[in-house]
């Protein structure tokens, strides 16, 4: 994995993720729906980002990932 994605509380924007992960946007959208990407952080206005570290969980086992369920009080929008 590259320095660059190293620094403690990291974010990278959709375009390093894409490098990173080898995943196209429309890929990544999709695992992020289906639950198998992690989700993207607002960074404000129409800008996202996702956690360097969220990442790296990720390419630890990209076929395997799964995102973490609702904490506890949070509830889904069944």
């Amino acid at each position: 994995m590259s320095d660059s994605i190293r620094v403690a509380g990291a974010i990278l924007r959709r375009k390093q993720v894409e490098q990173v992960v080898g995943l196209s946007r429309s890929t990544i959208y999709q695992r992020i729906k289906d639950g198998t990407f992690p989700k993207a952080i607002s960074l404000g206005g129409r800008m996202v980002g996702w956690r360097a570290s969220d990442i790296e969980l990720f390419l630890v086992d990209p076929a395997g990932y799964r995102t973490p369920g609702p904490s506890h009080g949070e509830h889904d929008d069944d």
